[in-house]
């Protein structure tokens, strides 16, 4: 029996686009192939413990508001799905989706989102359950592999370039002011962090710390003595992923990674008491993954493309892949969408090649080719008295 209901789920932290994948997938599951469109609450957790709405109920204005609304709409999980394909989890997640007679599923997340992907074509197959599972890409992190970039990553860097710009030009207005550490976010990779890469002139950030490149805490201090006694003033931004000390003991999740946070006011203390000069540690935190003001319109689309793909994939029979993008042109700016297996990506990372890193006071100049088209443009936003409008979902309950 082949069953043509479809329950989109959102995984991992979100992004200021995650509710414009669902909103192309949405829509064009709207054109037809599928009974009923379900969202799963809280990701997997919504699969696993029966709790889903029904998309269809929302009203139209809500569903166009998906497209400047923050945070995981559908609410999202970091749950990790055993290693063991014959945990009892599963059974319940192939009970929910018997009962609603749900064949289709869209994931939308990051690397451990595809490994999630993954686990359940594999689980799939071998209940042999007709179920046909795509993963959408997510994450701000932009360290998808086999994708030019990840949907996210853009609007967040847009994000981080323009507060950095900001706070660059306020500091600036003392004659001797302070060091700045900036913390931006990137657990094993600095795509965010070398984004401020493409600031120019009084705005450029005087170093760029990475975690693609070893970190030298000796080192650092004496280029800070060495530009403030020439600037009065320093500016550092640096991934929230660096390593003080290689048996430095961390927190970790249940995906086996460190929690992270705090980098960045450590740093500044050290600063401090090893040179005596006044510091500032700025983190600029959540709002990079929720900087609907800073969206970048290239983002946006590429977010309802690769929802909307996704959805034609699963009605045209493919299952166990990811959508991943494809850079086709720089200028004029031009990509498309392919599909690449599940297993390929998950719990894989992209690091910043080589390649693009000059130094720790500058990026290569081909890490601004390839950014800079990626953060053009900006969406029409709606506002109410002043205050941006965001989606008020209705949450009726699937029975």
């Amino acid at each position: 029996m082949k069953f043509k209901s479809l329950v989109y789920l959102q995984s991992g932290g979100p992004t200021a686009v995650i509710n414009s994948s669902l909103y192309g997938a949405y829509m064009e599951a709207r054109k037809g192939g599928f009974d009923r469109i379900y969202g799963s609450m809280h990701g997997i957790e919504g699969l696993i413990n029966d709790d889903l709405i029904d998309l269809e109920v929302e009203n139209r204005r809500d569903i166009e508001l998906l497209k400047q609304t923050p945070g995981a709409i559908l609410g999202s999980s970091r749950y990790k799905l055993p290693q063991d394909l014959n945990d009892p989890v599963y059974d319940k997640i192939i009970e929910t989706l018997r009962f609603h007679e749900i064949g289709y599923v869209c994931v939308n997340g990051g690397n451990d989102s595809m490994d999630t992907c993954d686990k359940l074509s594999k689980v799939a197959k071998r209940s042999d359950y007709p179920l046909h599972i795509m993963g959408v890409p997510k994450t701000v992190d932009n360290d998808l592999v086999a994708t030019d970039h990840s949907v996210g990553f853009p609007s967040a860097a847009k994000y981080v370039i323009n507060t950095i710009h900001g706070i660059m030009y306020d500091g600036n207005s003392y004659s001797v002011g302070k060091v700045y550490v900036m913390e931006c976010m990137g657990r094993d990779v600095g795509w965010i962090t070398a984004s401020s890469d493409l600031l120019s002139g009084e705005s450029r950030p005087d170093l760029i710390i990475l975690p693609e490149v070893e970190f030298d805490l000796e080192a650092l201090i004496e280029k800070v003595k060495k530009i403030h006694a020439q600037k009065n003033h320093v500016f550092i931004v640096v991934s929230e992923g660096i390593k003080f000390d290689k048996g430095e003991v961390v927190e970790i999740d249940s995906f086996g990674h460190a929690k992270l946070g705090g980098v960045g006011t450590k740093l500044a203390n050290i600063i401090r008491e090893r040179t005596g000069l006044s510091t500032r540690d700025i983190v600029l935190g959540l709002p990079q993954r929720g900087g609907i003001c800073y969206m970048s319109k290239v983002d946006q689309e590429e977010a309802i493309g690769a929802g909307a793909f996704a959805v034609k994939s699963l009605r045209d029979g493919e299952s166990g892949k990811m959508v991943a993008i494809r850079r086709v042109s720089n200028s004029p700016y031009k990509s498309e969408f392919f599909l690449t297996d599940v297993s390929k990506i998950a719990n894989s990372v992209k690091a910043i090649p080589p390649t693009m890193i000059h130094s720790d006071r500058q990026m290569d100049p081909s890490f601004a080719d390839y950014l800079f088209p990626l953060i053009q443009g900006e969406p029409e936003l709606v506002y109410e008295d002043g205050v941006l409008l965001f989606s008020r979902f209705r949450y009726v309950k699937a029975y």
